[in-house]
C-alpha cells in the first residue's frame, strides 16, 4: 500500500518465481511420496489446518500497520521481486498448501508433468492476478483501511478461519 500498484507487479513476481520453485520440489520429490501415504496426508492436513487458525489468531490480535508517508524506504525492482520471493519461499503456507492440494489433481499414474505443468500455469497465473487485484483494491481502499485498520484484521482470520474448517470437512485421503 506504501509503495504502488507497479512495485507490487514485482513483488508479485518474486512470489509466484518462489511458488514455481516450492511446487516443483513438493510434485516431484515430495508429492508422490505424500500422495501413496494418506495417513502421512491426512497429518499434514490437521497440521496445516491448525497453522491456519494459529494465524487466523495471530491476525486478529495483531497491532493494524501504520501507514505514514515518512515511513518509506526506497527500494529498487529487484528489491521488490526479492521480497516477494523471500517471503514466498520461505513461508510455511506454500510448503503446506502445495503437498496437500496439487497431489488431488494429478495422476501420478499418467503422464504427470504435462499435468503438473497445466496446473502450475494455471496456478501462477491466478496467484498473479490475485496479488495485482490485492495491490489494486489496497490502492482503491487506503483511505477506508487507514481509517479502519482493526476491520481488515478481523476479515482476514475470518477468512482463514472458514479455509481451515472447509479443508478439514473436504479434504478427505
Amino acid at each position: 500500500m506504501n509503495y504502488g500498484v507497479k512495485k507490487c507487479v514485482w513483488a508479485a513476481l518474486g512470489d509466484i518465481t518462489a511458488n514455481l520453485v516450492q511446487a516443483t520440489l513438493v510434485i516431484f520429490f515430495i508429492g508422490s511420496f505424500i500422495s501413496n501415504n494418506g495417513d502421512t496426508l491426512n497429518i499434514l492436513k490437521w497440521f496445516g489446518i491448525a497453522y491456519l487458525f494459529y494465524l487466523s489468531y495471530d491476525i486478529y490480535n495483531s497491532s493494524p500497520k501504520n501507514f505514514k508517508k515518512s515511513s518509506i524506504k526506497s527500494k529498487t525492482l529487484l528489491s521488490f521481486f526479492k521480497d516477494g520471493f523471500i517471503v514466498a519461499g520461505t513461508s510455511p503456507k506454500a510448503w503446506i498448501f502445495f503437498p496437500l492440494i496439487f497431489p488431488q489433481f494429478i495422476n501420478f499414474n499418467e503422464n504427470y508433468i504435462t499435468q503438473f505443468i497445466i496446473l502450475i500455469i494455471t496456478y501462477m497465473v491466478l496467484d498473479f492476478l490475485s496479488l495485482i487485484g490485492y495491490a489494486v483494491l489496497a490502492n482503491k481502499l487506503l483511505k477506508w483501511i487507514k481509517a479502519n485498520p482493526r476491520t481488515i484484521n478481523t476479515i482476514s482470520a475470518c477468512a482463514l478461519i472458514i479455509i481451515g474448517v472447509f479443508i478439514g470437512f473436504t479434504q478427505n485421503y
